[in-house]
């Protein structure tokens, strides 16, 4: 049932149904499947340790991070910013599968040396045992067919299909390696983000296709051999909410027999969050969309009455481990951080001098989420030595940084406008470019600050604005308004909540993080409700 936007409000708005975005975050590339009540997630983190976030869900629309696939990648230094950087590099576009009572997933490095990961675990929320090293597989998809054969699709523009042996240790000699799928014509464009199924004997694969000119569109190939020949159908082409294009992702069913997408959305400074798509299955198709064939603004949850903790969550340092929701930038100094020499807190050491954030070891990071969010933290500065720069930001190839500055005369606060630059066909650092948009010099007694940023994620908006404050009572608004961009060239993810310390002269300062405090403005239809009608877009799914 479709119901005009103007029909609902968040006060009839029960628990049972959701508005999409169902994660109004970066979680790009998702991969999901469901075994027994649960389903799980695997998403791209990219250059951020630990790596590969495993997600867990009894409804598909609560979600937290139950383990990471990895602590760290080390297939060079730069995955430690030692020479280089592998911003936007790192893990990609992860296969996630279970078959036997193992849970497999695939990804590959896009970078050097070009070779792929596998990984399996008997428990999802325990620890992940490598299995391989093979083949480069771009955006891959693996299958595990009913004859206990295995294979894999992969590619960008021409999808092959590779078989791997058995056990999975690499790519199987003498078994199947051939294009099963090419761009022609119709799709000429960017043709990639594999997703493969097997349903009703029949072998179905998810592709995004970019036509030269067109809007991006999710496509479904099928075949009733697994090496083909494929037949094509759009199966979804929708912008939404004032946003664009929906596309990429994959499809999976509940235990009520019921079929949904899980399919991302790009929208600017956030990332790219992920919509909950209803998918019927028509004439052997797996049609996504409402019965107008968009995405709705409202459906109804598979299963009712689940909440979790969230993917973003508050921390006050007093757990022996980090939160789960933390990632680093890159791999971290683990000697140059810790939880248990000032018990309650998140010591952060300098470790070695560097020029600017982009080069700074040991940033460590959480997401941001739409519509609106807002993150604090207490900082105890009083160990910082000359030329530590440290704060919290809004971090991303374009980054808004609230800064902390120790000089020769004492601490100033800055507002920063901060974007890096790499060198050509590399993510080696070419330059970055700094603008202070406000310096503020601090009283001479204040060992401790409180750093607020709030960001918009609203249509035409991605705006970040920061504050201050020595209690946390009383807040000074900077009055700057930071503007957030997703930009591929550069991080390839979007803008995070971020807390560093570094040295620019000297190394052996630190800084103690008290807390950082997490809220988020609920995604509400009334949120939604006016793009939505401007578009003439359908409302609910029921």
């Amino acid at each position: 049932m479709a119901v005009s936007p103007a029909m609902v409000t968040a006060e009839n708005l029960d628990d049972s149904r959701m508005v999409n975005p169902m994660l109004w975050a970066d979680v790009p590339d998702p991969d999901v499947i469901r075994v027994g009540e649960y389903f799980y997630m695997v998403t791209t983190t990219m250059h951020l340790m630990p790596g590969c976030p495993v997600m867990r869900s009894r409804d598909l629309v609560n979600w937290e991070v139950i383990s990471y696939v990895f602590d760290t990648l080390d297939d060079s230094p730069y995955y430690r910013l030692e020479g280089g950087t592998v911003y936007g590099k790192g893990q990609w576009a992860t296969s996630l599968r279970y078959h036997d009572g193992m849970f497999y997933v695939l990804f590959s490095p896009n970078d050097h040396p070009y070779r792929s990961y596998i990984y399996k675990t008997a428990d999802p929320a325990g620890e992940w045992t490598q299995v391989s090293r093979t083949d480069h597989f771009h955006d891959s998809s693996l299958l595990f067919d009913d004859d206990g054969r295995v294979y894999v699709y992969s590619g960008s523009g021409a999808i092959t299909l590779t078989e791997l042996q058995p056990d999975l240790s690499g790519v199987k000699p003498d078994g199947v390696k051939k294009c099963v799928i090419d761009c022609d014509a119709f799709e000429p464009g960017l043709h990639e983000g594999s997703r493969a199924i097997k349903y009703n004997g029949k072998y179905y694969l998810l592709i995004i296709a970019w036509p030269q000119g067109g809007p991006r569109r999710q496509l479904c190939y099928r075949a009733d051999s697994v090496t083909g020949p494929y037949e094509q159908m759009v199966i979804l082409q929708d912008a939404f909410a004032g946003f664009p294009y929906v596309g990429q992702g994959c499809i999976v069913d509940d235990a009520a027999g019921n079929w949904w997408g899980v399919i991302f959305q790009d929208r600017g400074g956030v990332g790219r969050v992920l919509t909950l798509v209803p998918c019927r299955w028509t004439d052997g198709w797996p049609i996504l969309g409402d019965e107008n064939g968009r995405v709705p603004l409202v459906v109804d949850k598979p299963v009712t009455g689940e909440y979790s903790s969230g993917i973003v969550t508050s921390d006050d340092f007093t757990s022996s481990r980090l939160n789960k929701n933390w990632q680093w930038n890159h791999c971290p100094v683990n000697e140059a951080w810790s939880l248990d020499e000032a018990p309650g807190r998140l010591r952060l050491k300098t470790s070695r001098v560097v020029s600017n954030i982009y080069e700074a070891p040991n940033t460590v990071s959480q997401r941001m989420e739409g519509p609106e969010c807002e993150g604090v933290v207490k900082v105890d500065i009083s160990h910082m030595r000359t030329g530590d720069v440290a704060g919290f930001g809004a971090f991303n190839g374009h980054s808004g940084l609230l800064s902390v500055t120790k000089k020769a005369d004492g601490h100033y606060l800055t507002v920063t406008s901060t974007t890096v630059n790499f060198k050509n066909d590399s993510k080696i650092i070419d330059s970055v470019d700094e603008e202070v948009m406000r310096s503020i010099k601090l009283p001479a007694d204040v060992n401790s600050i409180y750093l607020r940023i709030n960001a918009d994620f609203r249509v035409g908006r991605d705006i970040a604005r920061f504050a201050y404050s020595t209690d946390g009572i009383d807040w000074t608004d900077t009055g700057d308004e930071f503007k957030m961009r997703f930009d591929y060239r550069r991080l390839f993810m979007g803008t995070r909540f971020a807390i560093y310390n570094y040295a620019t002269e000297a190394p052996g300062g630190y800084i103690d993080v008290d807390r950082f405090d997490y809220r988020r403005v609920p995604n509400t239809v009334s949120d939604m409700a006016g793009e939505l009608t401007n578009m003439n877009h359908t409302g609910i799914f029921r």
